[in-house]
């Protein structure tokens, strides 16, 4: 009988893709993956350190992974697993915790998988970590997430990612292009690009610093890769999102009209307070040449509220700041103190309850403008990718343009490419739509 492994990710894309990785590195040595909920011989929990919610998950997945098998190993990896390894080894239960180095090499540290008196610890100094491992994710049949990217040379204040994962680098164009070919010989239509930091991309291409190739290389040469049907730029800072960039997104074969630019706070004097690069102009300045060059795109924006010394006055204008953007949706972050970081020092600490209000008024907000964007798109033709989740009698897609919609439950539909006419937005807010032709 072959070992179990079983895998839990908290966090962002990057890690989804990491965990695939992982996951195929336990496929060769002879595991057999299993879901996280069943009995395994070893669980391997992916850890995140962006928000102190994710901090807070790990001791619940612990025990859940002891409650399916109280003898199983238990190993931790990650970003939480960088920045706090022996917070994570001192829980019960936690046999061995790699850092940002020794993750992808996890199967040399399981020898005999006998359950250790105390949790294992193998972690490196952060500025070891300046070496590239690519990855992609391949567990749903729809989408890949790519990895193209790790690490961040900025200094946001708020921020703990470049502690957690190092400096910028990046994957090599011809193993990227490589990645990208292997996804589309098994029927994934669509790819996600995604790294910590990916309109950097270039950087550390050959361990160093050295460019050879830009994002626009980047994103030029994978338009040209065969086989696949959509290709979708995950998260890219607004100052790296250059009009060459735009221009070849509106013109693509394969690049859908998404863009989620993180924004972080609509007043200048709070961005400056973050170490972002760049003010609210060039912003606005983002969000009107891709409108100019495609309406109809979808632009996803990151926001914190709470930031340190964010008064009602900088919070209201970062909220009319939004509501008057052409925008289409928002991902808002209550601000939380991370260890290490400049921001965790600074005056003007904003109370928790008023963080939640903000929080709030800015959800709604994004409710307001998701509706507002569906029904520009009611009436329209566009392309919709089927998901393979039966949800209560309904299979969900999104069109290229991440407006999502609802059809009765059809496995047949299933990873299947359908044009399709936006007729009308339903009570739980996803669009119906007409069949107007079978693409792929």
């Amino acid at each position: 009988m072959n070992k179990k492994v079983a895998f839990y990710t908290l966090g962002c894309k990057l890690n989804f893709s990491e965990t695939s990785t992982i996951a195929r590195s336990f496929s060769n040595e002879g595991f057999d993956r299993v879901d996280f909920s069943e009995k395994a011989d070893i669980y391997v929990i992916n850890t995140c350190s962006v928000t102190e919610n994710a901090d807070k998950r790990f001791k619940t997945i612990v025990k859940q992974a002891q409650k399916a098998n109280d003898k199983a190993f238990i190993a931790a990896v990650g970003c939480y697993a960088q920045l706090k390894p022996q917070q994570l080894a001192d829980v019960n239960g936690v046999d061995l915790v790699l850092g940002a180095t020794e993750k992808f090499k996890i199967t040399d540290y399981l020898n005999d998988l006998s359950k250790n008196d105390f949790g294992e610890v193998h972690s490196c100094e952060i500025e070891e970590a300046d070496f590239y491992v690519g990855s992609y994710s391949i567990g749903d049949r729809t989408r890949a997430f790519l990895k193209v990217q790790d690490g961040c040379d900025y200094k946001c204040t708020y921020c703990t990612i470049p502690l957690a994962r190092g400096i910028s680098r990046s994957d090599t164009m011809a193993n990227v292009l490589k990645n990208a070919r292997e996804i589309s010989s098994k029927n994934i239509k669509e790819i996600v690009l995604t790294g910590v930091n990916i309109g950097d991309y270039g950087k550390g291409e050959f361990g160093n610093k050295k460019h050879e190739h830009t994002f626009l290389d980047l994103v030029t040469e994978l338009d040209k890769v065969e086989g696949i049907e959509r290709l979708r730029i995950s998260s890219i800072e607004p100052n790296l999102l250059k009009n060459e960039t735009i221009d070849l997104v509106s013109k693509s074969r394969a690049f859908v009209p998404h863009f989620h630019v993180p924004l972080q706070s609509g007043h200048n004097e709070i961005l400056k307070k973050m170490k972002r690069r760049y003010m609210r102009e060039l912003y606005v300045d983002r969000v009107a040449k891709i409108k100019e060059v495609m309406p109809h795109a979808c632009i996803g924006v990151d926001v914190i509220v709470g930031f340190p010394g964010e008064t009602d006055d900088h919070f209201l204008e970062t909220y009319n700041f939004l509501n008057e953007l052409d925008i289409s949706y928002l991902h808002v972050f209550t601000y939380s103190e991370r260890d290490n970081t400049e921001a965790a020092e600074m005056e003007g600490v904003v109370p928790n309850n008023v963080r939640s209000k903000r929080s709030k008024m800015l959800r709604g907000l994004s409710v307001k403008k998701r509706r507002a964007f569906y029904e520009s798109q009611l009436g329209t033709t566009r392309t919709v990718l089927f998901e393979s989740e039966n949800k209560e009698g309904y299979v969900h897609g999104f069109t290229e343009n991440y407006v999502k919609v609802k059809t009765p439950w059809n496995p047949v539909l299933i990873n299947t490419l359908h044009e399709v006419e936006l007729t009308e937005i339903d009570d739980d807010g996803l669009v119906r739509f007409n069949f107007t032709k079978v693409l792929a």
